[in-house]
């Protein structure tokens, strides 16, 4: 069986001044799927900040608030609440358990969150996570290179690009747009 912080895929894309993350709504346990209109997005920091979780959804939201404090405790800034999340998140013996990848975004940037404590910043600002997210993160590029759609169209054409591919992402897509 494949590591459940994969069954899902999340994209974000940064272009022109704007952050968009988009994921698909799949719910999988195992090889069945157990819902098709799941949200793995929330809002953060006073809905500055668009967050996305690929991994157990018991895993995500315990990162989330986690996150939510770490935000609040260095003002709002994303970096810095990144960095401390994933430092801790390494070396906590409860959290480093925990079977998930993040990625939040303001209008600024976009990071890739783990447990083995990389915070990554794309240079082209595109990150996808999960099991369709090298489909995902290919069709994103080869979107941004070759057509002119916005953000939140690229991110939300990429994620439907790869749920024709990956069997753990569908196509009931959410998408949000960093404020």
């Amino acid at each position: 069986m494949r590591s459940p912080w994969q069954h899902t895929t999340i994209c974000a894309v940064r272009k022109e001044g704007v952050t968009a993350v988009a994921c698909d709504g799949q719910v999988t346990f195992g090889s069945t799927v157990l819902k098709h209109g799941a949200s793995k997005l929330r809002r953060l920091g006073g809905g500055r900040v668009v967050a996305g979780f690929a991994g157990s959804v018991a895993d995500a939201l315990a990162l989330f608030t986690r996150f939510e404090v770490k935000l609040e405790e260095f003002a709002g800034s994303l970096e810095r609440a990144a960095v401390e999340l994933a430092r801790e998140w390494r070396t906590d013996r409860a959290l480093r358990h925990l079977e998930a990848m993040m990625i939040v975004a303001d209008r600024e940037t976009v990071l890739l969150l783990s447990g083995s404590g990389e915070v990554i910043a794309p240079d082209d600002g595109i990150l996808a996570i999960g099991s369709g997210g090298a489909a995902a993160l290919a069709a994103a590029r080869a979107l941004m290179a070759h057509t002119s759609l916005a953000a939140a169209e690229i991110a939300r054409e990429a994620l439907r690009l790869a749920a024709g591919i990956d069997l753990y992402t569908n196509d009931h897509i959410s998408v949000e747009v960093a404020s």
